[in-house]
């Protein structure tokens, strides 16, 4: 069995979403963006893997983590971003300030529409 075979304890999280085969799947598109750009980035060497599972792993134990494995991905992102930030290659506040117009997007998008930064009801009002 090679080691992209092998199966991860992870699997086995209640709360982690699963194909009806019961392979884990992505809860939403944002989780495989951010996948992808981890992957990524560690490909361009801006990260080693081991300094990648070190930020996740603490993560995925911070004291107040779901147990049941449903916020992987919220541990997921906090983890790249806290591992750019610690590496200088992304500031927090310009990540926190991201984060902040991204909610404001979603939340002025009507349903049903994709969620665009653009929608961001203080970016507009600046760009007017």
């Amino acid at each position: 069995m090679s080691t992209c075979e092998t199966t991860s304890p992870l699997v086995q999280s209640v709360g982690l979403p699963k194909s009806p085969e019961g392979a884990p799947v992505f809860p939403e598109p944002w989780a495989a963006e951010a996948f992808a750009m981890t992957v990524y980035l560690h490909e361009r060497g801006l990260f080693s893997w081991s300094e990648w599972a070190e930020a996740l792993s603490t993560e995925v134990h911070r004291p107040g983590r779901a147990e049941d494995g449903s916020d992987y991905f919220d541990c997921w992102v906090a983890a790249l971003s806290g591992l750019l930030a610690a590496k200088g290659l992304a500031d927090e506040e310009t990540i926190l300030a991201l984060q902040h117009s991204w909610q404001r997007a979603a939340e002025a998008t009507p349903h049903g529409r994709p969620i665009e930064l653009a929608n961001d009801p203080l970016l507009a009002s600046q760009q007017a």
